[in-house]
């Protein structure tokens, strides 16, 4: 899957280049030439983001440079539907709101990634998806909302892997709808180095 990086100048930037009007469409200033249909991954920021967002989505089309005519190469991205919540965060950010919202260390990487899962004290696990990662944590997509602090062992088998990978983390946020946010616990010295090579290959998959 293939990942374009966009840094605009400013929110307003960002906002005229934003088709909100069109259905959650952005085009993306890139002379990467994209195939229409194929799924990319929008790695943006700007000045008044706090994090940097990641945001999956399809191409619409994409056009080459015409310098005479003023025209900048780029595509016409459509956003996932699944990605409305951060679609929300930009525009509330854009829209002054910066303040309200914690910087993250890393952004997090979109994915769709089934999952299964257990509170610490509990031998039973159930099934979820994971739909955001990163080296600091993860969003975790559940039928339960987690109260905050609770400690979790999520494990997962990526493709092409003989075992199933294992990670400890622990419930910062809750949010109904959009699932929890997992703090990952590095509870040894490989465990940053575990989710690298985790991240890595979910990357070469994609």
């Amino acid at each position: 899957m293939e990942i374009i990086k966009i840094r605009f100048k400013s929110a307003e930037s960002f906002l005229e280049y934003y088709k909100y009007e069109e259905g959650h469409k952005l085009f993306c200033p890139t002379t990467t030439r994209l195939s229409e249909g194929s799924e990319v991954i929008v790695d943006l920021s700007f000045p008044e983001l706090p994090n940097r967002a990641m945001i999956r989505g399809e191409v619409i089309w994409w056009r080459p440079a015409l310098p005479r005519l003023r025209v900048r190469a780029g595509a016409l991205i459509a956003v996932d539907e699944n990605e409305a919540d951060k679609i929300d965060f930009l525009l509330d950010v854009s829209e002054g709101n910066a303040d309200k919202y914690h910087k993250r260390r890393y952004a997090r990487l979109p994915v769709d990634v089934p999952v299964r899962w257990r509170p610490n004290e509990s031998p039973e696990y159930r099934e979820g998806d994971l739909n955001e990662i990163s080296i600091g944590g993860a969003l975790l997509k559940s039928h339960e909302s987690l109260p905050i602090g609770t400690e979790i062992v999520l494990e997962f088998t990526l493709p092409g892997a003989k075992a199933p990978t294992s990670l400890a983390g622990r419930v910062t946020y809750t949010r109904d709808g959009l699932g929890n946010g997992i703090k990952f616990l590095y509870r040894d010295g490989g465990g940053s180095r575990r989710i690298r090579e985790v991240i890595r290959r979910i990357q070469t998959e994609a």
